[in-house]
């Protein structure tokens, strides 16, 4: 505690130096001194290589956990910019002129056979051709035409449109 009280002004100033925040600076500090005590490094004053806990240590710590978090924070933010599209919260899709939310989409699935749902998923949400989807159900394209009519007719049914 003695050295968190003499070096820990110190080892904050140079952490906001270097990320620019004194909240992520703080958080740098406070993480080092805790790794310290939980390594029981802070009650002996030694290092685990029997030098001593001094200045010129915690200096080096504090500039390598900040270059660390430096890193990681522009790596995570790059990964969160490649993926934003996929966090996003889903729109809701379209049928046509007709709008699927969560609850249509629901009756719909308990309405239509498996076959029916798999192509509703694959054109609305996966944007698959007719062909695209005739293939991945090994089946002709005609069929697929006809699921898809009957997909859009009991989404017209489903929205009070009545039947088509």
């Amino acid at each position: 505690m003695d050295l968190y009280l003499r070096y820990g002004p110190a080892l904050v100033r140079k952490a906001r130096r270097l990320l620019g925040n004194d909240a992520d600076a703080q958080d740098i500090v406070q993480a080092l001194f805790v790794r310290l005590l939980a390594e029981g490094m802070l009650a002996e004053g030694m290092l685990a290589d029997g030098n001593t806990l001094d200045l010129p240590y915690l200096y080096r710590a504090v500039t390598h956990n900040c270059l660390t978090w430096l890193r990681d924070h522009h790596n995570r933010a790059r990964l969160l910019e490649r993926q934003a599209p996929a966090l996003q919260a889903q729109a809701r899709t379209r049928c046509d002129e007709l709008a699927l939310g969560q609850d249509l989409l629901l009756k719909l699935l308990a309405e239509l056979s498996e076959r029916q749902s798999a192509v509703l998923v694959y054109r609305f949400f996966d944007d698959c051709s007719q062909d695209e989807i005739a293939e991945l159900l090994q089946t002709s394209r005609k069929t697929i035409g006809k699921d898809l009519e009957q997909v859009r007719a009991a989404v017209r049914r489903l929205q009070g449109g009545g039947d088509a």
